[in-house]
């Protein structure tokens, strides 16, 4: 399966009071890289728009710490798809700061369509067949 590369430094802002990246900011920059990788197809909005559905949700997410972020970092996430079916879409990712391993985690997304009055996951196949990733 493809991959894509997102590169971004960390900032002040991304840091807790001992000058290190604090831990949410990861999710975050799981979510952009998510999201800068569903732009090469026309983005989020576009694409939902097309397979009529709410979105491409977020049921699962996990992260491992290995190494501390600093302010300045230039940091790369890397997306990896490793599993894509009717069910769901299953993400890996990796943040490296150079040859170095920062953090590594996972998410799960589905695709939500409304149902009547609910929202329901729909076939996940229908984006692969938009995206046609192989």
């Amino acid at each position: 399966m493809p991959h894509h590369h997102r590169r971004h430094r960390a900032l002040f802002g991304d840091c807790d009071p001992a000058g290190i990246v604090y831990y949410p900011r990861f999710f975050a920059w799981f979510d952009q890289t998510f999201h800068d990788w569903l732009h090469a197809y026309g983005g989020h909005r576009a694409l939902c728009a097309r397979l009529q559905a709410i979105g491409i949700g977020l049921t699962n997410a996990d992260a491992s710490f290995r190494s501390p972020a600093r302010e300045g970092d230039l940091l790369e996430t890397t997306l990896t798809i490793s599993e894509w079916n009717a069910r769901h879409l299953l993400l890996d990712y990796e943040v490296r700061c150079g040859d170095r391993l920062v953090a590594s985690g996972s998410e799960r997304r589905r695709l939500f369509q409304h149902d009547d009055n609910r929202i329901v996951a729909g076939d996940m196949l229908r984006l692969r067949k938009l995206i046609d990733v192989g």
